[in-house]
């Protein structure tokens, strides 16, 4: 695990506990995750959060301006405190150890489901149901469309990966055979 990954879930969990303090777990996840968004895809924010030649100040009045009253107090305060310690590169690294932090905390967990053709809002919410059961928590499903799929669908929960793609199928049966062909 990489320093920066183990400073940016201390940092996670100080927010957490602030806004689990306030009442404002899901505002806040949803602000940092406004903010994630914006850094990974702008290449410009990032580079300019990255400029030492840019003072923190400027920095912050900057993302003041972009985020305006879409961000709470207590996210405009650690984003404060992350640039004034140098540690913007590590703002998504934040996002990400907090939605981990507050779903441990809330029973939820989030998952990408990747799928050859778009699924229709009931079929995601089976496959949510689904898998809820299986890991004992609330499912927050998002959907991906990967064509190479070929059909069936992948599930990523955290660090787990549930395969029932065709592609997936075929990749195992072939390493099969080609395993027993040896």
């Amino acid at each position: 695990m990489s320093r920066d990954t183990v400073v940016a879930k201390r940092y996670a969990k100080a927010l957490f506990e602030l806004a689990s303090a306030a009442g404002t777990v899901s505002e806040v996840e949803a602000q940092l995750k406004l903010i994630a968004e914006a850094i990974q895809q702008d290449a410009d924010i990032e580079k300019f959060l990255s400029l030492p030649s840019v003072a923190p100040s400027a920095k912050i009045d900057v993302l003041k301006a972009a985020f305006g009253n879409n961000v709470s107090e207590i996210v405009l305060d650690t984003l404060k405190v992350l640039i004034a310690r140098g540690r913007q590169a590590i703002i998504v690294e934040v996002y990400e150890a907090f939605t981990k932090i507050a779903g441990e905390a809330l029973g939820q967990a989030h998952a990408t489901v990747y799928s050859a053709q778009k699924l229709t809002d009931e079929e995601l919410s089976g496959v949510a149901a689904q898998f809820g059961s299986i890991t004992g928590k609330k499912i927050l499903a998002q959907q991906i469309v990967e064509p190479a799929l070929l059909g069936g669908i992948q599930v990523r929960i955290g660090d787990r990966l549930y395969d029932g793609s065709l592609s997936g199928k075929l990749d195992r049966l072939q390493k099969t055979l080609n395993s027993k062909a040896l």
